[in-house]
């Protein structure tokens, strides 16, 4: 009885987790060694095993993760999954006496194997059970009908002593529920109860996840008969298993028994067609694929157990479009799903795509029981380069002009049946023979493929009248295997050369030639002769010049001769570096007229044709000799050697030259001219020096030096007296000087004082006649007199007088013009009299004269002015008021006194009414 209770405590552990497992107690091992947890694992079963019942799990720990560990069982009744799940492979009667079988765990990381013994025992039946009811079924996979309809989970043993002792508690074997079962429902599954039943009232209960836990009541037990039931239809796909604990405790709570497992397994309906990942599947294979060559795998995944027939799903083809050149060009494998070719004869030029219904069936691919589901498989046929590119004809020719570049002279078409656009289809062409100078190069059209036979290095006429070119054509991609070139896959390409008018030119471009300057007018210089090279046209060459800076050449028109037109001199501006260029141009008389330019460089030689100058020009010195010296040197326009050293002397006329100065030779070209005497009276002094240079011949020069004499301070420095002195003015220059200064000044101040004195003047000045006795004043102050000619832009239209005055009657109040005089406002002046529209200018200022002088509110004389309002109501009253008529009171005859600016008012008041 040990050994039987060490065994049932074992089998807690791997077929559902040790107690401690469950309750989070784990113990870390300091070392980890490969191998099963147990060696020998004992489980109690069912004497009836539905396929796909699990019966016990192993459990083996290779130190890595136990990734990609395999078992295998050496009984084909029997089968482990990955995660050391045992399960019946099919259907079987386990016999009453123990089976051994061995467990075998291979690691392909250590390529080690491991094994162990599994020993499945028949669970036996309660002596408390009952034998089953006659005349009911028994049904595989219920449990209550598989054993007896009542379970002791807790037994009790009496000991030797007669003491009572616990024994451990039976090891239950899992409950088998279908899914999907119909009921009625609630559906017993079991009865569950203990033997102390008999001495106390005891309550039954069970928790877990489907009891207490979400989902709720699935599983439900009746507390004084301990009888289990199921209350709903179950589905595996939802929920595989429950694993459930029984409890038994008396009437006030208490423990009775320990909790004992319940583990109810869900089996597996076939109930779920296979489900395609996707609906439409794409492959492509190379055409030309021989039989059997991989194309694409389809996948259909079916929720049932895929451990039973009713998750395993098999595939095949129903149908293939289109039925070219075979009906069946494909096929596929039953368990994974990969199409591959079964016949030759894939052409993408006659079949571009094929469509394959795929067919995927559970049951192990039984069309009578299993469900089905159906898939499309789109496969293209890929393009192979098995169509070698060929020409449309065997020759093809061009012309082209000679000295031309990037000239396209051939099309070359070609014909390819691969797929347009790819480097299978693509055209290269190569020049095999024919063009050994590399003058022409084929170029690939990328729109037409066609080939552009393109001038790269300019053709000359003269040499090559004609080209036979040999080409080749091939694609981008090589040719697939066993594909030969064809025949038609060169060409002959025959190119004309045609002649053109090319320009002359000269040989040696630029030209050097080497003389002396100063060659006289009409030297022969060289014949500077340009060459046609149209050698097959009779032509004429003339020359002339193109570019001569200074005009010193002359070119013969027929021949090139060049000959000087003036002398050449090195020394002039036009001469760069000894050389001087000139441009000339050669032109023929064809058609159309060609001309090239060739230049003339002349290297001139120098001669000794300039005399040196003595430099510098001025210089200053003390008048006492030993205090400064003046140093002198020379300029030539000439190079060496006819250049220094120089030779410095002093001439012997006049004689005081040599009496007065000395000149002390430095070096080659520089000397001291100094004072020989003790001393020279301050001025400005002309010293003559000879200078001659070394040229062969010399040449010299006699330059004069303007030295200025005058008395220095201790530094040797001339004073501003001596500065002026020696200037060569004396002292009476310098005071006359200084009194022209002294009187211009003053003329400016006295007319400036004359100035300001006049204005004062003005400004001063006492009126005549006193301005409040000034009547004139009084009436009218003129200040402008207007814009004269430029003011000459009148509106002619202002001249003439309205028909009538309603727009301005009618006009809003307060808007109003600042220019114009108010209308209908004044009641003490009398609206002017209408006139009508004239048709002549002239009646028309006549007639608005008389209205006028004949209008009391009118200015007191006609005027085109327009002068502003300023308002009514002054205190100052109106001019306007004045009565025009002859009688009255005042007399005005004076006013005719006072000019013919006041002969309108004399009129008008002091004399009788206009005829």
């Amino acid at each position: 009885m040990r050994t039987g209770s060490r065994v049932l405590l074992v089998l807690l552990l791997p077929v559902w987790g040790s107690a401690a497992a469950h309750n989070g107690d784990l113990t870390v091992r300091p070392t980890c060694k490969p191998g099963f947890s147990e060696e020998d694992y004992t489980a109690f079963v069912s004497q009836n095993i539905m396929e796909g019942q699990k019966l016990l799990k192993v459990k083996f720990n290779n130190c890595a993760g136990n990734k990609g560990v395999r078992y295998e069982t050496n009984s084909l009744d029997f089968k482990v999954r990955a995660d050391g799940t045992m399960y019946a492979a099919h259907q079987l009667q386990m016999p009453s006496k123990p089976l051994v079988l061995r467990v075998t765990a291979w690691d392909p990381q250590s390529l080690g194997r491991r094994e162990a013994i599994v020993r499945f025992l028949v669970a036996e039946k309660s002596p408390h059970s009952g034998h089953k009811p006659k005349g009911r079924k028994v049904v595989p996979g219920e449990l209550a009908q598989q054993q007896s309809d009542t379970l002791l989970p807790w037994r009790q043993h009496q000991s030797a002593n007669g003491l009572r002792r616990q024994k451990r508690d039976w090891v239950i074997p899992p409950i088998n529920v279908p899914e999907n079962s119909r009921g009625p429902f609630p559906q017993q599954l079991v009865r569950i109860r203990s033997d102390k039943d008999k001495e106390i009232h005891i309550r039954y209960s069970i928790t877990g996840v489907g009891a207490d836990q979400p989902p709720m009541e699935v599983f439900s037990i009746d507390p004084v008969s301990g009888r289990m039931y199921v209350t709903r239809p179950m589905d595996r796909e939802e929920r595989a298993s429950y694993h459930l604990r029984a409890h038994a405790v008396d009437m006030n709570g208490n423990k009775v028994e320990n909790p004992i497992d319940l583990y109810i397994y869900v089996i597996d309906m076939n109930d779920n067609r296979p489900e395609f990942i996707n609906q439409v599947y794409n492959g492509s294979v190379d055409e030309g694929s021989k039989p059997g060559t991989y194309v694409m795998t389809v996948t259909a995944n079916d929720a049932d157990d895929s451990t039973t027939a009713n998750g395993m799903v098999r595939y095949r083809i129903v149908t293939q479009t289109p039925q070219s050149p075979s009906q069946n060009m494909f096929t596929i494998n039953s368990e994974t799903g990969d199409i591959v070719t079964v016949a030759a004869g894939l052409d993408r030029e006659k079949v571009q795509q094929y469509i394959v219904i795929v067919q995927a069936t559970d049951m192990e691919g039984n069309l009578n029981y299993g469900l089905s589901n159906t898939a499309t498989a789109i496969i293209t046929v890929t393009d192979v380069n098995d169509n070698p590119p060929e020409f449309t004809t065997s020759t093809y020719s061009g012309e082209v002009p000679e000295n031309r570049v990037e000239v396209v002279v051939a099309n070359l078409t070609v014909m390819d049946r691969d797929q347009p656009h790819s480097p299978n289809w693509n055209a290269i062409y190569r020049i095999i023979s024919g063009d050994p100078s590399g003058h022409f190069t084929i170029r690939t059209d990328p729109v037409t493929n066609e080939g552009m036979v393109t001038v790269v290095k300019a053709v000359d006429y003269e040499m090559n009248r004609a080209f036979m070119l040999t080409v080749m054509v091939s694609n981008q991609a090589p040719l697939a295997s066993g594909i030969q070139m064809s025949f038609q896959s060169t060409a002959g390409v025959t190119i004309s050369v045609t002649d053109v008018n090319e320009a002359p030119y000269f040989p040696t471009n630029h030209k050097l030639i080497r003389l002396e300057e100063g060659v006289p007018t009409g030297t022969v210089l060289t014949t500077f002769s340009a060459v046609d090279p149209d050698r097959f046209m009779q032509q004429a060459v003339r020359y002339s010049k193109l570019s001569d800076p200074a005009n010193w050449l002359n070119i013969n028109a027929t021949n090139g001769q060049i000959t000087t037109a003036a002398v050449l001199d090195r020394e002039s501006d036009y001469i760069k570096n000894n050389v001087y260029e000139a441009t000339f141009l050669a032109a023929d008389n064809g058609i159309p007229p060609a001309s090239g330019t060739g230049t003339l460089q002349i290297y001139l030689i120098d001669i000794n044709d300039n005399a040196p100058e003595l430099l510098p020009k001025e210089a200053q010195i003390c008048e006492k000799p030993n205090l400064n010296v003046i140093n002198i040197t020379a300029a030539d326009a000439d190079i060496d050697p006819n250049v220094g050293p120089f030779v410095f002397e002093l001439p012997s006329v006049p004689s005081a030259v040599r009496k007065n100065w000395t000149i002390t030779r430095l070096n080659g070209d520089y000397a001291q001219l100094s004072l020989r005497i003790m001393y020279l009276e301050a001025g400005v002094y002309d010293v003559p020096i000879i200078v001659t240079d070394s040229g062969n011949p010399p040449l010299y020069n006699t330059s004069v030096i303007k030295v200025k004499v005058c008395p220095c301070d201790e530094n040797g420095d001339c004073t501003t007296v001596g500065a002026v002195a020696a200037a060569g003015l004396g002292t009476g220059a310098i005071i006359a000087i200084l009194i022209c200064i002294i009187i211009l000044l003053t003329m400016v101040l006295l007319f400036v004082v004359w100035m300001k004195r006049r204005e004062k003047e003005r400004h001063t000045k006492q009126l005549l006649i006193d301005p409040e006795d000034d009547v004139r004043d009084n009436i009218l102050k003129y200040d402008e007199e207007g814009g004269g000619e430029e003011d000459q832009d009148y509106d002619l239209s202002q001249l003439q007088q309205p028909e009538t005055m309603d727009h301005v009657l009618n006009k809003t109040p307060g808007v109003r013009r600042v220019d114009e005089r108010p209308i209908g406002a004044e009641p003490q002046y009398p609206i002017r009299p209408v006139i009508p529209h004239p048709g002549d200018i002239g009646d028309f200022i006549n007639e608005g004269l008389r209205a006028a002088d004949n209008d009391p509110t009118a200015p007191p004389y006609d005027s085109l002015l327009v002068f502003d309002y300023e308002g009514s109501g002054s205190t100052a009253g109106s001019v306007s008021s004045l009565n025009s008529s002859s009688s009255g009171d005042q007399d005005y005859d004076y006013l005719n006194d006072w000019g013919p600016r006041f002969k309108k008012l004399a009129d008008m008041y002091g004399g009788g009414e206009e005829d």
